[in-house]
């Protein structure tokens, strides 16, 4: 494992590495910055790119989009209180405020500082927790791949969205669907209904653009955001007096952020209430809150940025997604051949670690971007729909052909928007599916070879020479009954 960090550190100071970082970094913060226009439409939309590129510079730069589309949507909510991703909701409570007050270029300073040492502060935790975790994952087996990808799908429905049975109901839709084309062990065609199509699966770009960015822009055809008075970039820069002040507010929302990382269904939103809440109780001045306080900045996006690095430790280690955003990074690690979960760190370790590495090198990019471009992306908010949406449409279209050449796909991913947007309607969420029809293959062939190496005595195997495959189907129910328990409790809450 050291051999292979070593190796990671050294692949990782590459150029088209840094390039393709700050290109994703941009276009993170370009989307981010308008208003209706999410990291998740983004990401789905420019993740075609990263597959015609090595995967040392395509994770990259998908990551950089994640983490530039974080900081992206608190510059709307800053400079005209419309928040440009979910987790910048807890921004606009003293950024806008600031704003009124002819501070805006003080609380996009701050955001701007908190988001990179958030950012900073998680990737150095993931690199350190990586280790052991992946020590250990690396002596699984089949029959305990199994298990954990079992395990992964159960608490993936158990924490996505609101409602465990239709959670449930979405997961084994994907698990059917990732049924259809040729088995693999067998070698026998199924569910494709003599179509010649079906016969090699259904393709997963298509899949993922369709149900994650084609509700997203269908969303903000509706939604009328443009026309927002330009609030301009004006007042003091952020000063070093001021950045002392807030640091103990900064460690205190990163460890909040981080500890929700770890945890699968919770995410930036959770992060960035629970951080600005404790600063708020935290704070000498608490009135303050609200009104314009640098602090209640710093504490939500810093928070919500600290999520970002955890969020690879279920993902890489076991291939448990956190959210709808790493569920993509999921796909694009598929898709360059790297399968996360157990067998990863084993195959391919020196890869992984020089990504988890160009992770770190994006804050520090990410901090001198921002502050170049900051009055850029605040021009950006007053943008009308009308010239972004048919962009936006051509790159979905382009980008789910693109991979193929296949005109089917094209048809594969109005078929999966249109079910994407019936499921937004319904108020079923799409992820468990995708989940489901990423991980239905893998689990699928390792229960083929733990049945084989089980010899029709399933039960002798698991009690003499599996005990520990035994536990974790045990232990699947327990963990299942807590985190429902404790999604309720949330939810009630």
């Amino acid at each position: 494992m050291i051999e292979q960090f070593t190796q990671g550190f050294e692949m990782a100071f590459r150029l088209d590495t840094i390039v393709f970082i700050c290109l994703g970094l941009f276009g993170g913060m370009l989307v981010g910055a308008l208003p209706g226009f999410t990291t998740l439409m983004a990401m789905a939309i420019l993740l075609p790119i990263s597959f015609f590129l090595d995967p040392l510079v395509g994770i990259p730069f998908l990551l950089g989009i994640y983490k530039g589309g974080m900081f992206g949507g608190s510059v709307p909510a800053i400079l005209v209180s419309m928040p440009g991703t979910g987790a910048a909701v807890a921004t606009t409570l003293d950024g806008y405020q600031l704003t009124k007050k002819g501070q805006s270029r003080k609380a996009l300073d701050t955001a701007l500082v908190s988001s990179a040492f958030g950012d900073t502060f998680s990737d150095i935790f993931t690199l350190v927790m990586i280790f052991p975790i992946a020590l250990l994952v690396m002596q699984f087996g089949p029959p305990e791949i199994f298990a954990v990808l079992l395990l992964s799908l159960v608490i993936i429905a158990v924490t996505t969205g609101g409602n465990v049975l239709k959670s449930l109901i979405m997961m084994l839709l994907g698990i059917w669907l990732s049924f259809i084309g040729t088995d693999p062990l067998g070698g026998v065609e199924r569910f494709t209904f003599g179509l010649f199509d079906l016969k090699s699966g259904i393709p997963l770009l298509p899949m993922l653009i369709g149900v994650f960015a084609i509700p997203e822009i269908v969303n903000v055809v509706m939604r009328s955001t443009q026309g927002q008075a330009l609030a301009a970039v004006v007042g003091d820069r952020l000063k070093w007096s001021e950045f002392k002040r807030i640091f103990r507010t900064l460690c205190r929302s990163c460890v909040i952020g981080t500890s929700i990382g770890i945890i699968p269904g919770l995410g930036q939103v959770v992060a960035a209430m629970m951080g600005y809440t404790a600063a708020k109780n935290a704070s000498k001045t608490p009135e303050k809150f609200g009104k314009g306080e640098i602090e209640g900045v710093a504490a939500a996006e810093s928070a919500n940025n600290a999520v970002n690095g955890p969020t690879l430790v279920p993902l890489l280690t076991l291939g448990i997604p956190g959210d709808n955003v790493t569920a993509i990074l999921l796909g694009a690690f598929v898709a360059q051949g790297l399968r996360p979960g157990p067998q990863l760190f084993e195959e391919q370790g020196a890869t992984v670690f020089a990504i988890l590495i160009a992770m770190v090198i994006a804050n520090l990019l990410f901090l001198v971007i921002g502050y170049l471009s900051v009055p850029f992306f605040a021009r950006l908010v007053t943008l009308k729909n009308s010239v972004l949406v048919p962009i936006v449409i051509m790159f979905a279209f382009a980008g789910a052909f693109v991979f193929r050449s296949d005109s089917i796909d094209l048809l594969m991913l109005v078929a999966f928007g249109a079910f994407g947007l019936i499921a937004r309607a319904a108020r079923f969420d799409v992820m468990p599916m995708v989940m489901g029809f990423i991980l239905g293959p893998p689990m699928e062939y390792a229960f083929g070879q733990t049945v084989a190496m089980a010899q029709n005595a399933p039960l002798a195997f698991l009690l003499t020479e599996r005990q520990g495959m035994l536990f974790l189907l045990v232990a699947i129910p327990v963990i299942a009954f807590v985190l429902w328990r404790r999604m309720k409790k949330l939810a009630t809450g």
